[in-house]
């Protein structure tokens, strides 16, 4: 049944922004392997829409931040509050402890800032005063990014984007697609009420994690990593952390399709949204270009 569902919500965000089928079934793809996303594109696109309405699939609870350039890490993550009746400090916990954390436009605040979501991301924790605390699970963080040529906006770093799961560009809808959404607009668009609960992300999640993957398929993730630091011209461009989330993200587009095994055609489907935000190139050349070298170049098992 979960995994029923699973399509169906992935039917659902195809419906909410016309032509993103894509950036639907990459979505679906994340839930499904635990991983956070981030919705690259320019500013009218439904970057925070498709967000939005699969944290509204999701039961449990959503915040969302708006992320500007006065934003503190403190308005993320929470701060210790001194009680002076009391005589000690309370922690008043932020928006990145929920479910989903819909970071909207977050490179409009400063890297420092930034930064502040990586042990949450990483870990599913937050360190404040030498105490931790753990987030409740499953976390998710859905960011969306504008360009990075657009006045305002500040680059994630390296870190900060190796994070990501994935990464899901979003552009500007073609001539005929663009009627379309003028056609429905004002229309109702139908009840987004929770789909999948808790205990159903689970056992999807864990069904992803036991599907086999063979040998052959771990030397061929691993062989297209090492092309793509040959091609970009270093070492520091892939992390051992980007073959990881390969075979996760294809594991899970396995479960997603309905197989009982991951295939070459899955890890090359989540290739370029695994990839692409993680690819500095050297020389400047563009990362999108360099990988699908790397895939025309590398034999599958």
């Amino acid at each position: 049944m979960p995994i029923k569902k699973i399509n169906i919500l992935r039917a659902r965000l195809s419906s909410v922004v016309v032509g993103a089928d894509d950036a639907a079934l990459a979505l679906c793809v994340a839930l499904v392997a635990r991983g956070h996303v981030l919705i690259e594109g320019p500013p009218g696109v439904g970057k925070t829409s498709i967000a939005q309405a699969l944290a509204d699939a999701m039961s449990g609870s959503c915040k969302r931040v708006q992320f500007t350039p006065d934003l503190l890490p403190s308005d993320i993550l929470g701060y210790n509050l001194y009680r002076q009746k009391e005589e000690e400090f309370e922690f008043v916990r932020g928006p990145v402890f929920s479910n989903v954390l819909l970071a909207d436009e977050i490179n409009r605040t400063s890297p420092r800032v930034q930064s502040a979501l990586l042990e949450a991301m990483n870990d599913g924790q937050v360190s404040m005063d030498g105490e931790t605390h753990k987030l409740e699970q499953p976390f998710l963080v859905l960011a969306t990014q504008n360009d990075t040529t657009h006045t305002g906006t500040f680059p994630l770093p390296e870190p900060q984007l190796d994070r990501f799961l994935l990464s899901i560009p979003m552009e500007l809808p073609k001539r005929d697609l663009q009627i379309k959404i003028l056609e429905s607009y004002g229309q109702e668009q139908g009840s987004l009420e929770p789909l999948l609960n808790k205990e159903e992300i689970f056992q999807l999640q864990e069904q992803a994690d036991k599907l086999l993957a063979s040998e052959h398929l771990n030397r061929y993730i691993v062989d297209l990593c090492e092309g793509v630091r040959n091609l970009a011209g270093g070492a520091h461009t892939v992390s051992v952390r980007a073959s990881i989330a390969i075979l996760r993200a294809a594991k899970a587009l396995a479960l997603i399709e309905g197989d009982d095994y991951t295939k070459p055609d899955h890890v090359q489907q989540v290739f370029m949204h695994v990839m692409a935000h993680r690819v500095l190139c050297d020389d400047g050349s563009d990362p999108v270009t360099v990988l699908q070298a790397v895939l025309e170049k590398v034999p599958a098992p």
